[in-house]
């Protein structure tokens, strides 16, 4: 792993922070490998029961390097093929796709800016807390790109088509606080109370039956796209799949006890 990407695990929370504050956090090579390596292996560990995605400096993720862009305008002019960059970005995509479908908890912590495929990343996670000023805008239409990373599919299903194709067609850039009145976010802190409040929500979350949750997880994204009796059929395995762990016995026991239940993620 590189050092623009840095991870953490503490108390079942893997923190991995996207580390490029010079660039607002915009995407790099390194970064894509490092979270295409990273998110699988943490939806695999028995030992980690949630995930946060945040940004370093103040800002969340700017998206793809603009500077960047520019500086290659030129040397494409020359001729590319059209195939081979549409698989590299394909490819580089799969990061949403882990973040939307890992079967744990995603949580994205909202700093500051977050911009284009970084606004995507945001919007694959299962849940979004940001500062209250925070400016989120989908960007593309302010530098003539269609939009990548999934973001036309998750603010569609957050926000509806109609806002979703404003701020898309538009660019608009909303705060902190307007997202969470969109439904975009699923709360919001001021500077002061960010990182405490993103702290305890992640907790929170890593204190829940984390094989439950993965199971809620893939009912929820069924139920994005399917009729009612597909979602019905995959419910009915989930829940009798839930019947057998460690954290529904001992829930049940603690219940009809009346105490607080303890889930230890088995």
């Amino acid at each position: 792993m590189t050092q623009d990407l840095i991870e953490t695990i503490e108390d079942g929370v893997a923190t991995l922070t996207m580390n490029r504050p010079e660039a607002r956090n915009a995407f790099n090579r390194g970064m894509v490998n490092d979270l295409l390596e990273a998110l699988p292996r943490l939806g695999a560990d028995r030992s980690v029961r949630a995930v946060v995605l945040t940004g370093a400096g103040g800002a969340f993720c700017a998206g793809g390097d603009v500077k960047a862009f520019a500086s290659n305008a030129d040397a494409d002019a020359g001729g590319y093929d059209f195939n081979i960059k549409v698989d590299e970005l394909r490819a580089r995509m799969e990061v949403s796709k882990h973040l939307h479908e890992m079967p744990k908890p995603t949580l994205a912590v909202i700093p500051g800016p977050a911009a284009g495929a970084g606004l995507s990343l945001a919007l694959a996670c299962d849940m979004r807390i940001a500062l209250d000023t925070a400016k989120l805008t989908t960007a593309f239409a302010k530098v003539g790109l269609a939009g990548d990373f999934g973001g036309t599919y998750f603010l569609t299903n957050l926000i509806g088509t109609s806002k979703a194709r404003e701020m898309y067609y538009t660019g608009k850039v909303v705060t902190g606080a307007e997202a969470l009145e969109l439904g975009m976010v699923n709360r919001v802190a001021t500077a002061e109370n960010l990182e405490a409040e993103a702290e305890a929500f992640a907790r929170e979350i890593a204190s829940m039956p984390t094989i439950a949750l993965g199971f809620m997880k893939k009912n929820l994204n069924k139920a994005m796209h399917s009729d009612l009796k597909t979602v019905l059929d995959w419910e009915s395995v989930h829940m009798i799949s839930t019947f057998d762990t460690a954290d529904h016995k001992g829930a049940a026991k603690a219940f009809v006890e009346k105490r607080a239940p303890v889930f230890e993620g088995k």
